[in-house]
């Protein structure tokens, strides 16, 4: 599951998000705001969250000319975003929780598409499930 939103510096140096929602099957996974306005150098907070019970982990996605780069996740309630791209991330990513991802310092290379996703994340001993299925 996940949502896609726009994050653009138009010709007046302010940002522009949208936001949509997006379901498969039972599922919905939910952004908001659904419009935001910001001036570079300012921040912007997009927020997701998700129906599905069995689901404990948000990643968070930016699309842009072209290539998909991993901002980080958030497990449960830990965030891990990756260092040096001007994210911050927090809150939760269980069911019904809202799950943050906070885009520091807008400038014209935040013009892009973010990704929201949830997804289960099988763990065993604090370690990824790599055995087959039987």
């Amino acid at each position: 599951m996940f949502l896609s939103v726009f994050i653009g510096v138009n010709d007046q140096f302010f940002l522009f998000l949208c936001t949509t929602t997006g379901s498969s099957g039972k599922t919905q996974v939910y952004q908001t705001p659904s419009q935001i306005y910001r001036k570079p150098g300012q921040e912007a907070k997009i927020y997701c969250s998700h129906s599905e019970s069995n689901y404990d982990q948000i990643l968070w996605y930016k699309q842009s000319e072209g290539q998909m780069l991993l901002l980080g996740y958030v497990y449960f309630r830990d965030p891990s975003a990756e260092a040096g791209l001007g994210v911050k991330l927090g809150g939760g990513a269980s069911k019904d929780q809202n799950c943050t991802l906070t885009v520091e310092d807008v400038n014209s290379s935040s013009s892009a598409v973010y990704f929201c996703a949830a997804s289960s994340n099988l763990m065993v001993f604090g370690s990824p499930y790599t055995g087959g299925c039987n």
